[in-house]
């Protein structure tokens, strides 16, 4: 009869985290794995339980895939049957127990230079992205997505090595720059790995770790100068749109009384972010015909971009248009968080979204369901990444060195 096993991978950034088993397990002490347990009920409800028991980061964690479940064959244990499971995590601050004496946050390739439990590999693969979840993502912002696609190239380029495939890592390169092709920082940070390694897959892997780490320190940096912009204006009241990773943090570091969140149409994601900040905020949440009137109550505006152009131009959730000018019109500072690597030199794609969902009657109409619009630069106030308040003379330098990028090919 074969045991029913979950393995669960716990994420922070582009690192999942590794345990190495204590010598009071029954099994496989000393070797390195992912969160797990006997599944002898609902697997689903076991992989929390194991979070919960093994890490203390349940709170913490949101699933994001499910595996396949599949069969591993060990002479002495008999045979497991693996549930994989991949979790989002906001935290690395671990409470391990006994089971565990050490544990590591690493990229997720490291898995194939430990000794490892059975086919932990084989568990990771299951449920690590790929170009088609990139691809098929409308939930998370253009930052979290670039970071996914740094880990698939990562991923591929460390399975491509076995073959010595460059040709395989350049394919895959390019239908990452396609997947989200109006998402200027999935194709600069995909550019810039190509650019700065050699033409080797093992190259590829190396560098995109460290672009990964660098831009998870991009992200957090530019929060925090866009934190200290708010604080600079003394700012109680904050309004934003959308679902952006770098403005969600900003507003953490800056800590306002309040925060007005519009709905965010298509998609409403700013329902799911005004209940996020429920906790931390006094929060309103508001339709976004109603943005006019909340952007007056409010003493900043700040939102995040997918790209950033030469000319100052931004491109951003649709509704950002109307409401920086509902922001010039109240005398009320507007503010772009992003990136520096979301600046780009080139004209990209605005992506329109379904008009089936806003109209799918008869009549004769020309239908426009936009999800993305362009806000003219003289209606913002000031980018802000990483390195500060840009003028436009830093977003030109930018532009042209992410340009050279592109040039690896």
């Amino acid at each position: 009869m074969p045991t029913h096993v979950v393995t669960v991978f716990l994420r922070n950034g582009t690192d999942v985290l590794l345990l190495r088993r204590s010598d009071d397990v029954g099994s496989y002490p000393g070797q390195w794995g992912a969160v797990a347990g006997h599944a002898e009920g609902d697997p689903d409800t076991q992989a929390r339980v194991e979070i919960t028991e093994e890490t203390g980061l349940d709170d913490a964690a949101s699933l994001v895939r499910r595996g396949d479940s599949f069969e591993v064959r060990d002479p002495e244990h008999g045979t497991w049957v693996v549930h994989p499971y991949l979790f989002d995590c906001a935290t690395r601050e671990v409470d391990p127990n006994w089971e565990t004496a050490t544990y590591e946050w690493v990229p997720a390739t490291g898995i194939r230079e430990r000794e490892t439990v059975p086919e932990l590999w084989a568990s990771y693969d299951a449920v690590r992205p790929r170009v088609e979840t990139v691809a098929g993502d409308d939930e998370h912002g253009s930052a979290y997505l670039s970071l996914r696609a740094l880990d698939v190239l990562r991923d591929e380029a460390a399975l491509a090595t076995d073959d010595g495939g460059w040709p395989a890592v350049a394919d895959t390169a390019r239908r990452l720059r396609e997947a989200k092709a109006g998402m200027a920082v999935v194709r600069n940070r995909v550019n810039r790995v190509m650019a700065t390694a050699g033409r080797t897959a093992d190259s590829v892997e190396a560098i995109a770790r460290e672009v990964a780490d660098e831009a998870v320190d991009a992200d957090a940096r530019a929060a925090s100068e866009a934190a200290a912009e708010l604080d600079g204006l003394g700012a109680d009241a904050v309004f934003t749109l959308s679902c952006s990773g770098t403005v969600a943090a900003a507003l953490r570091d800056a800590d306002p009384e309040r925060v007005l969140v519009a709905e965010s149409r298509p998609g409403a994601e700013g329902v799911g972010v005004a209940e996020a900040f429920a906790e931390d905020f006094d929060v309103t949440l508001t339709t976004d015909a109603n943005v006019p009137a909340v952007v007056a109550e409010a003493d900043a505006v700040l939102v995040g971009a997918d790209a950033v152009f030469p000319d100052g131009r931004v491109v951003n959730k649709v509704g950002t248009r109307a409401a920086a000018l509902a922001a010039r019109d109240a005398d009320v500072p507007i503010f772009v968080v992003c990136a520096s690597d979301k600046i780009t030199p080139e004209p990209l794609p605005v992506e329109d979204g379904n008009p089936e969902s806003l109209y799918d009657g008869d009549a004769p109409l020309d239908v426009r369901n936009p999800v993305f619009e362009v806000v003219p630069g003289r209606l913002v106030d000031g980018v802000v990444t990483e390195h500060g308040r840009l003028d436009s003379g830093d977003v030109a330098r930018a532009a042209e060195e992410h340009r050279s990028w592109a040039d690896w090919e």
